[in-house]
């Protein structure tokens, strides 16, 4: 008898671990595929990815940002052809994620049904919204989906931003573009604009693994974007990454200068550093404090590997 009493109860501390909610992958699965992150998380196990290195990474370059991603590796990061509601309107932050899929009746009416138990409102698509704090961007697959695709219009917009002060992501589309566009400091990278309304979609995973066309995106990831596209960055690899083309920035813009100046050729410039040069770049980053604050022990750190 003892030892059935037991049994049940360790059954039942296996199915509170195991119970999540609506679409979420178990926090353990969470933790173990981000599991060289070794910062803070939310409480659902996305890594917080800290603010000030978000704010630091809306100064660099996607295209320094990417090369450092190759060089760790990691050659699926990068997604292009976005249409944008505004094309100088970077979108930055933590990645909440969403993966949608046809809708089918049975297990939509099942999804919807737990949701609604567990607190959820609305449509499918409104739930990722619910989970937004400041500083994060909603990265949704939409499986491409342009007609009845349109995970947003401007009401979600308008609440997205108020949840996040961020944009959005979509492998899908957006509808009601001139209500968007009102929102300042706004933007969402989608496929297409439609003005059909959202139909035949459910959401099968929130805070998940998803693919944004060529790109794994993982919860957490730090994005970034320009025109030319999206960028998403493995959370244990973000301060590296932003210090790295915060360094690659400085090196440009020093090199840039002093081509300008004549004082080294340009095949000096684009090869190994001398220590003529190397000494010439310290004396510049000390008559410009404001650019940085490297030492020459990073310097020479960030030097040692020359392959951007």
């Amino acid at each position: 008898m003892k030892f059935k009493h037991a049994l049940i109860g360790m059954l039942a501390v296996v199915a509170s671990h195991t119970v999540s909610i609506a679409q979420t992958i178990p926090k353990e699965e969470l933790i173990f595929l981000t599991s060289e992150w070794k910062g803070e998380r939310f409480a659902d196990g996305r890594p917080k990815i800290p603010d000030a290195l978000i704010q630091r990474a809306k100064k660099i370059g996607i295209e320094e940002a990417w090369q450092v991603l190759r060089n760790e590796g990691y050659n699926n990061q990068f997604e292009g052809n976005w249409k944008m509601v505004h094309d100088d309107v970077p979108v930055v932050g933590r990645a909440v994620t969403a993966m949608y899929m046809p809708s089918r009746p049975d297990v939509e009416k099942l999804i919807k049904d737990r949701g609604q138990k567990q607190g959820r409102k609305g449509n499918t698509n409104a739930w990722p919204i619910d989970v937004l704090v400041p500083g994060d961007v909603y990265v949704a697959d939409g499986f491409g989906k342009i007609k009845g695709g349109t995970l947003i219009g401007d009401n979600l917009g308008n609440s997205i931003f108020n949840k996040s002060g961020n944009g959005v992501i979509f492998d899908g589309s957006a509808r009601d573009l001139s209500g968007l566009s009102d929102i300042k400091g706004f933007n969402a990278f989608v496929r297409d604009f439609d003005p059909s309304y959202l139909e035949e979609m459910v959401l099968m995973g929130l805070n998940s693994p998803i693919r944004i066309g060529r790109a794994i995106v993982m919860p957490g990831d730090l994005v970034i974007s320009e025109r030319e596209g999206v960028l998403f960055i493995p959370a244990h690899l973000a301060e590296k990454v932003v210090a790295t083309a915060e360094f690659i920035a400085l090196r440009d813009k020093f090199s840039h200068e002093m081509l300008k100046a004549g004082r080294f050729t340009t095949g000096e410039i684009d090869s190994e550093w001398t220590e003529n040069i190397r000494a010439a770049f310290m004396k510049w980053l000390a008559q410009h404090p404001e650019e940085s604050q490297i030492t020459r022990a990073q310097l020479d750190e960030f030097m040692k590997k020359r392959t951007w």
